[in-house]
This record gives C-alpha cells, sequence and structure tokens, in this order.
C-alpha cells in the first residue's frame, strides 16, 4: 500500500492557486445589473427595450481593475443621465461583491430610445 503526502496544515492564499472568471462571466452579471437597473424605467409600458449588450476588457493581470462596456435601450422621454447613473453604479456594485473584482469605468451606450406607442 502506497503512503500518501502529508497535506500541510496552512498554506498562504498565493500559494494555493488562482481564480480567474471568464469575460463572459463578467458579462453575465452586468448584463443582468443592468436589466434590474432599469427596471422599472420600463415598468408600466408597453414597448419594451431589448436585452443589454456587454462587452467586457478583461484584466491584463488577475486583480486588474476590468472595463465594461453596456449598450441599452431607454424609455423615451425619460432623465436618460439618471438611467445611465443607475446602470454603471449598479454594474460596478454587483461585479464587485459577486466577484472582488474593481471596474475601472463602465461605459454605457444609449443605443436607441422607446417612446410609447401612440394608441
Amino acid at each position: 500500500m502506497a503512503a500518501l503526502a502529508p497535506v500541510p496544515a496552512h498554506r498562504e492564499p498565493g500559494d494555493r492557486g488562482r481564480l480567474r472568471i471568464a469575460d463572459r462571466v463578467y458579462a453575465r452579471i452586468a448584463a443582468r445589473a443592468a436589466r434590474e437597473a432599469l427596471a422599472d424605467a420600463w415598468h408600466g409600458r408597453t414597448a419594451r427595450g431589448g436585452p443589454p449588450r456587454v462587452s467586457v476588457g478583461g484584466p491584463a493581470h488577475p486583480g486588474a481593475p476590468i472595463t465594461v462596456r453596456v449598450s441599452v435601450d431607454l424609455p423615451f422621454p425619460s432623465d436618460l443621465a439618471t438611467l445611465g447613473r443607475a446602470v454603471r453604479d449598479r454594474i460596478t456594485a454587483d461585479t464587485r461583491t459577486l466577484t472582488g473584482t474593481r471596474v475601472a469605468e463602465v461605459v454605457v451606450v444609449i443605443e436607441h430610445l422607446l417612446p410609447e406607442p401612440t394608441r
């Protein structure tokens, strides 16, 4: 019977391995955060915007901040600056909370303004 190697009682965090989060994971977190940030703006409207489109600039090295670009459709009329800030803040907070990764920048691009259809 072969002897098992002893397991060290405590290893430093850097000696235990690495965690790499794929860009697509950051993109899914950002898309969900954007949808949630805009949910109240779309509430009660018959016209709806499409899903947010997200791209992520991954970190150059582990622990480096990421950059997120999100394209959204917004209801018209609405306070575009406030909605853009809400999207940016929610993406930044959710990414930090769920992954521990800092977000260097969130670029919010308003692709379309959708007015309520006339009846």
